[in-house]
């Protein structure tokens, strides 16, 4: 993965009347990273993609975004990205053929080569079969599955990709993000706008955390936990017998600030990895048999959850309490 940036903001602003829908976004994305935009409904991704592209003109700061500005380099820009909307608009009066063939016009590729393209691309998305049908009489996913392949017809350095597997099936949606690695690996950058953390966390190299607006935290989760303060957890498996001498050990060491027990595991907080020796220290000269030691990574939801702080929007569009001062802190 390049260091050089593909996408850069400084204080980011876009309101609407009184809305502030774009809170001074700061965000650096890596050239040929898997970048997640993560948020809430209206937290303002969308506007955020429309920013980045030059659709929208911001009120304040400045961006850069493969190295030119969406605000007077706009149309040279949208050649070189593709934009993947949580709500594609396709021509339903047209067949899928005709609606990959008319944008890659629109996009000025050669026709030979568009019809190459164009190919290939429905193969991929297993369109073949119907690419002359109609679009108004496909599934929601088959309709997703053509929007994703317009939104790669002209090889674009930059992918936005919104809610890419919204309403495929399993087969499809594992194609999806097998495609996604792929254009990363090939030295393309996805920005992806997700709700689905699991998928995010699978996914992604990194991770901007945005709330009304504002970005809270970005980086990848193992950082984030760690920004917030909060040590790894960590499993081990012992042998049943020992369990409850396991337990009043552990939980009698000044590190460990919780011990939970599930079947034969138990889970630490408090400890993180550095605690591992210590831990281990303890419990081999009480004869507690251990089987299997884990620090665990934090998951994305946790992340997520402990950066939002679990509360809901304030009327004024803004979040309260810590998470929000924490996000004013590491933002900083």
């Amino acid at each position: 993965m390049s260091t050089e940036l593909a996408i850069w903001t400084h204080d980011l602003t876009r309101r609407f009347g009184p809305t502030l829908a774009v809170d001074r976004l700061c965000l650096e994305v890596r050239a040929g990273e898997v970048f997640g935009f993560l948020g809430h409904n209206g937290a303002g991704k969308t506007t955020t993609v429309r920013l980045l592209n030059g659709i929208l003109e911001a009120d304040g700061g400045s961006a850069r975004v493969l190295g030119l500005s969406p605000a007077t380099d706009g149309p040279a820009l949208r050649r070189r990205t593709g934009v993947l909307t949580e709500t594609p608009s396709l021509d339903e009066r047209l067949s899928a053929w005709e609606n990959l063939a008319f944008y890659a016009e629109l996009y000025a590729v050669p026709p030979a080569e568009a019809a190459r393209r164009v190919g290939e691309l429905l193969e991929t998305f297993d369109l073949t079969r119907r690419e002359r049908e109609r679009v108004s009489s496909y599934s929601k996913g088959m309709k997703q599955r053509l929007a994703l392949a317009r939104a790669l017809l002209h090889q674009p350095d930059l992918l936005f990709l919104d809610e890419p597997t919204a309403a495929l099936d399993p087969a499809a949606t594992r194609q999806v993000h097998e495609l996604i690695t792929r254009l990363s690996q090939q030295g393309r950058t996805v920005f992806l706008c997700t709700h689905n953390l699991a998928e995010a966390q699978q996914l992604c190299d990194r991770v901007a955390v945005l709330a009304h607006g504002h970005v809270l935290a970005q980086g990848a989760p193992t950082e984030l936990w760690r920004q917030l303060g909060q040590s790894l957890k960590i499993d081990l498996e012992v042998d049943r017998a020992d369990l409850p001498r396991a337990l009043s050990i552990l939980r009698s060491l000044p590190m460990v600030s919780e011990a939970s027990a599930e079947g034969t595991t138990i889970t630490l907080s408090g400890a993180g990895r550095e605690g591992v020796p210590e831990v281990l220290a303890a419990l081999v000269p009480a004869a507690v048999r251990v089987y299997r030691v884990s620090p665990r990574e934090p998951s994305l939801e946790e992340v997520y959850f402990a950066l939002q702080g679990y509360q809901e929007p304030e009327p004024d569009g803004r979040s309260s309490g810590s998470a929000a001062q924490a996000g004013e802190e590491m933002s900083a």
